[in-house]
């Protein structure tokens, strides 16, 4: 088994603790601090799990909320099973199983009419 290392993104649970409700009020809190993001940004932010985020702006949330960053990111790992390999060079570890090749279309010549 091999593991997948993942995150959650506990950002709007945080902020509602704090009595944030709305992405609207976290915006020009971030603004005070340097932090200059659209609506939509933090819109992203709050609602979906970032791919990426500036230290920076982890800062100034942890700032804001005032929290530690093991409060905003959660780390989690997944077992994944381990994935099979290939048995020989042939059909197999291309993809196509022995017997469900297509057959190739032999094209012939029409017998001509009879008079």
């Amino acid at each position: 088994m091999t593991k997948k290392m993942g995150i959650r993104w506990h950002l709007r649970e945080v902020m509602a603790t704090r009595g944030l409700f709305m992405t609207s009020q976290l915006r020009p809190l971030l603004a005070e601090r340097g932090v200059e993001l659209s609506r939509e940004q933090v819109y992203r932010l709050v609602t979906s799990q970032p791919e990426r985020i500036n230290v920076y702006t982890l800062a100034a949330l942890c700032d804001i909320l005032e929290c530690q960053v093991g409060e905003l990111i959660e780390p989690v790992s997944e077992a994944r099973p381990a994935r099979k390999k290939a048995a020989g060079a042939g059909a197999e570890s291309k993809g196509v199983r022995a017997g469900l090749r297509p057959t190739r279309a032999r094209v012939e010549k029409p017998d001509p009419p009879a008079k």
